[in-house]
């Protein structure tokens, strides 16, 4: 958990404001895959106070601090192909990051389109 800031993440705001998902509250979780490592950012936003993930529910200390949980082992967290990992209340933005060439895109992925739960945008180029 980063806190931060919980500026609007529409277009135009993510156009003028600098570094918007960089500056406001998140969660970043961080897996390993077929494809490689992934990062998936839960980017928080106005109205959006409060991002749940499927293994620790609500992620919104308001602590002020970031904080940190580590699953290993008989602890770790695995996913099935499709299956939900994490959710806002009021929906808002999710970053993931990934090595160049790991996934292939759905061709009918633009900038702004909203994604359904469960809903292919890409498939992994497993190793």
């Amino acid at each position: 958990y980063v806190p931060g800031k919980l500026f609007s993440v529409n277009p135009v705001t993510a156009e003028n404001v600098p570094n918007l998902f960089a500056r406001n509250e998140r969660v970043a979780c961080l897996f390993d895959t077929e494809a490689g490592p992934m990062a998936m950012v839960l980017v928080g936003a106005m109205i959006v106070g409060s991002v749940e993930t499927t293994w620790a529910g609500v992620v919104a200390p308001n602590s002020g601090k970031v904080m940190q949980w580590q699953y290993h082992g008989d602890d770790a967290v695995t996913f099935e192909k499709g299956q939900e990992m994490g959710r806002f209340r009021l929906g808002s933005t999710v970053v993931l990051v990934m090595p160049k060439g790991a996934v292939k895109w759905q061709p009918n992925q633009v900038a702004e389109k909203t994604v359904q739960l469960g809903e292919a945008f890409g498939k992994l180029n497993v190793k």
